[in-house]
């Protein structure tokens, strides 16, 4: 099965540090990150999005993708 993921937060170490533990984790880029800027809240929002292939596994909606 392949998994997708979409990881957003603030622009900040945090977010980077998200994206490196699911690229540790066997995640990889699938495609450019992304930046906002939120004027309610005053900082920029950052997105990445990764993929992930898992052999032998079906989909299902109840998948938790932060386990893999």
């Amino acid at each position: 099965m392949k998994l997708y993921r979409y990881l957003t937060g603030p622009d900040d170490s945090a977010f980077c540090h998200r994206v490196s533990q699911a690229l540790s984790g066997g995640w990889e880029l699938a495609g450019p990150a992304t930046l906002v800027f939120d004027p309610v809240q005053g900082r920029v929002i950052c997105g990445q999005p990764v993929m992930k292939e898992v052999p032998g596994e079906d989909y299902s909606p109840d998948i938790k993708l932060s386990d893999y």
